[in-house]
């Protein structure tokens, strides 16, 4: 195992846009009403506000039956696999997944996410390029899920300097399917604080609350797989390198 790198001296920034239980409770027990459709979206993604009492925010809620049936992630629903996100995400302390749940909706049961609002001065192509510790953990975060699909628009940035991830339907698949444009830190050592987080979730999906909560959502197979590759992370104390049976780059990138 190499030895981890050392914490960068600027701690990655959180974000406090809605604290995540309020935000949760938000979206678990609003009025749920359909603003609009994201057209460029591949499965159904409607534009909602959500209401409770006097608190009402944005959100994104993509029904199951919207979803287009993929050849290589046959087992559960893409909505399942974002809530999934979203706990590993929790679990992390990293933040990296905004609140998200499963909950019926106007078009049935799906998943509901929290919108964000981006910074909109950042360009996305340097912040995918660079060398931001929060970006990093996003990286570390993308190999433990298995995410196949880490193009450059999923990265929400906001003002406070944290960065959000979104779209996280193809992850979790029993077999290396890591697709994503943070290829910079392949094969260097992880931070400290990756190795603390890792080890922690290790134990927490091995018999942990987190372990417990994945089994609702996905298949056996790819909780134990991603279990697998946290104990590889650890074991190598590495970055991932791509692979040479799978694409390392989604298409389009951006």
């Amino acid at each position: 195992m190499s030895a981890p790198e050392s914490e960068p001296a600027t701690r990655p920034s959180h974000p406090s846009p809605m604290e995540d239980e309020g935000a949760l409770k938000l979206l678990r027990d609003g009025r749920l009403e359909v603003a609009g459709r994201l057209v460029e979206a591949t499965n159904m993604t409607l534009y909602c506000s959500i209401t409770l009492g006097e608190r009402t925010a944005a959100c994104v809620y993509k029904p199951v039956r919207g979803e287009r049936p993929l050849w290589d992630f046959p087992d559960g629903t893409l909505a399942a696999r974002e809530v999934a996100a979203f706990e590993v995400s929790q679990a992390t302390g990293w933040q990296i997944v905004p609140p998200t749940v499963l909950r019926e909706g106007p078009f049935g049961p799906g998943m509901c996410q929290l919108w964000i609002d981006t910074e909109r001065e950042v360009d996305l192509m340097r912040l995918v390029r660079s060398r931001n510790p929060v970006v990093r953990r996003m990286a570390v975060f993308d190999a433990v899920v298995n995410n196949a699909d880490r193009k450059g628009g999923h990265l929400l940035p906001l003002p406070t300097g944290h960065v959000y991830g979104v779209d996280h339907g193809v992850c979790f698949s029993a077999e290396d399917k890591l697709r994503t444009v943070l290829w910079q830190w392949r094969g260097k050592p992880l931070a400290r604080d990756a190795v603390a987080t890792l080890t922690k979730l290790e134990r927490d999906i091995e018999s942990g609350q987190l372990g417990r909560r994945l089994r609702e959502l996905l298949t056996l197979a790819e909780v134990e797989a991603t279990w697998t590759r946290i104990r590889r992370l650890l074991e190598t104390g590495l970055h991932p390198y791509p692979s040479r049976d799978w694409p390392a780059i989604p298409w389009p990138p951006m």
